[in-house]
């Protein structure tokens, strides 16, 4: 469900007025746009300006299950533990 924002909120959390809001879209409707054009770019941004290859494996749904139970006890998405634990190994055997 999606929470809808009060003025306030939108204000708080943007640092731009409703009001500001509202005239950006009524000029939107007109073809008038504020801001910068930028290139919008796809993917996750390269890490270390290092191209990446997607790296894959299968486990059991209750080892997955377990897996996100553990990186969501620390704080982390999947993908961001089991990079954690990758690099925490290499560093280990010393080559990283």
């Amino acid at each position: 469900m999606t929470k809808v924002l009060t003025s306030k909120e939108i204000e708080e959390t943007y640092g731009v007025p409703a009001e500001t809001i509202d005239s950006w879209a009524d000029d939107a409707e007109h073809g008038v746009f504020h801001g910068e054009p930028r290139e919008t770019v796809r993917g996750r941004p390269l890490m270390f300006g290092e191209e990446t290859r997607q790296v894959g494996f299968k486990e059991p749904l209750g080892k997955v299950a377990l897996i996100d139970k553990r990186a969501g006890q620390l704080g982390m998405k999947r993908s961001d533990y089991l990079r954690h634990l990758v690099d925490k190994d290499l560093k280990a055997a010393g080559i990283a």
